[in-house]
């Protein structure tokens, strides 16, 4: 399997390109899967023992920019920038359909489904969330003759499944999402898409030295890549 790169670091943070198929966190794990906290455990010689200092999470199948704290101190400097919104991510995910209009924000509140423990979705009385989006370009597969479009998103909260949830409710699922495209819908996606489209693509938050605003970005990974030289 791909490991995990290295994007930036100095003494007091590192910066990963996680690859898909890695989970972030070990509490996480079922069975002996590869996670991105135990990696770093092996890889270096920091001991920040919570979460090995990685500061946030993605979700196993998504890729890209993932943040590390090497020291108690700067991860919870990095976590209170979280809590408090001055955090800027950005991902990139092709959807099904064609999303109109080219810019727009989400306001949905999202939270744990009481039917269904294991799903998230809009769901009134659950918490804030807001997810922007862009549109990057348009696709048509003329072998299913179906339209699909290349999204830029930034989300303003940090749900769990958020980007996905969010995408789902405004009618325009992430292609390959097993969870929130529908059993049917993945399936036949997954036929030329090998694993869910959404890669995380830069961010951007306050150096806990310098302190001064930085971005680090991650390039759309080669399986992803793929995918949309398929469509054209």
């Amino acid at each position: 399997m791909e490991e995990p790169e290295i994007i930036f670091e100095d003494k007091d943070i590192l910066v990963l390109d996680k690859p898909s198929g890695w989970i972030t966190n070990e509490a996480a794990t079922v069975g002996n899967q590869p996670t991105i906290q135990g990696w770093v455990a092996l890889n270096f010689k920091f001991h920040l023992l919570y979460r090995s200092g990685v500061v946030h999470r993605l979700d196993k199948e998504t890729s890209g920019v993932l943040l590390v704290a090497k020291t108690r101190e700067v991860f919870e400097y990095l976590q209170r920038q979280f809590k408090e919104r001055k955090v800027e991510k950005s991902y990139t995910a092709l959807v099904h359909g064609k999303v109109e209009p080219k810019e727009g924000e989400i306001n949905s509140p999202v939270g744990r489904l009481p039917w269904r423990r294991d799903r998230f979705g809009v769901l009134a009385g659950g918490r804030e969330a807001t997810t922007r989006y862009r549109v990057i370009s348009n696709f048509h597969f003329p072998i299913s003759n179906e339209n699909y479009t290349l999204l830029e998103l930034s989300p303003k909260t940090g749900r769990t499944h958020q980007i996905r949830i969010h995408l789902k409710y405004l009618g325009h699922p992430i292609v390959a999402d097993e969870f929130y495209a529908g059993r049917k819908t993945s399936r036949q996606d997954r036929t030329w898409c090998p694993r869910l489209f959404l890669h995380a693509s830069s961010i951007k938050f306050i150096h806990p030295k310098i302190k001064k605003r930085v971005e680090y970005e991650s390039d759309l990974s080669t399986d992803l890549l793929s995918v949309l030289k398929k469509l054209g």
